[in-house]
């Protein structure tokens, strides 16, 4: 069965969704569903990025099994190594995502982020960050998030980065990845984007050739 592994529910701080209703459409589909609600540590502004793990397998373990799955998707930004590892522990997660959603511990999602940084200066300090995150914490999650995030956030012009253009910088992401034994998602979100997809391929490719 073909599972989608990054899904937000009712649990998550930005989403809604209902998980019958979820599972309803993904049964439609012929396809699997891995919950991955988000707890972010710290997260700025108001919406908080967390959840009680007790209460919500209490809630959908009874589902687990019918093509249902269930994981986190963990905020891996800054000093949250200790606090990732004691709330994945404290679980049984299926399947745990690790992402970055901050720069400097401001939310990239936001233009604020960027300001004083070249686009030059804010992409080097995200992958720098990332790689960083995932020596110090890759042993409590399975999954890097959408190594292309920034690319939907950042305010420049050009929000988008090419392979080539920080070839250092990001096959030091894939091969800290690589050696923590974490996989690299091919995140959907984009991939309506034929441009997109045009500059992800060969993140993707460069992943497969360093062993990952």
């Amino acid at each position: 069965m073909l599972f989608d592994n990054h899904i937000h529910t009712k649990y998550s701080a930005d989403s809604t969704m209902s998980p019958v209703a979820a599972l309803r459409r993904a049964q439609e589909l012929g396809l699997g569903l891995v919950f991955t609600e988000h707890f972010d540590w710290e997260f700025p502004g108001n919406k908080e990025f967390g959840f009680d793990a007790e209460a919500y397998f209490a809630e959908y373990a009874p589902l687990r099994g019918f093509g249902l799955r269930l994981g986190a998707e963990i905020g891996i930004a800054g000093d949250t190594a200790a606090k990732n590892r004691e709330f994945v522990g404290n679980a049984p997660f299926d399947l745990v995502i690790g992402s970055l959603h901050l720069l400097r511990g401001a939310d990239l999602y936001y233009a604020e982020a960027y300001e004083g940084l070249t686009r030059k200066e804010a992409y080097t300090m995200y992958f720098s960050d990332m790689a960083e995150a995932i020596r110090a914490q890759g042993e409590h999650f399975d999954v890097l998030g959408h190594i292309d995030y920034i690319a939907r956030c950042a305010p420049y012009e050009n929000k988008d980065f090419a392979y080539r253009e920080f070839a250092d910088l990001i096959d030091d992401v894939l091969g800290a990845a690589i050696d923590k034994n974490v996989v690299l998602e091919i995140n959907t979100r984009r991939l309506g984007e034929p441009a997109a997809v045009d500059l992800l391929v060969p993140v993707w490719k460069r992943y497969r050739e360093l062993g990952g």
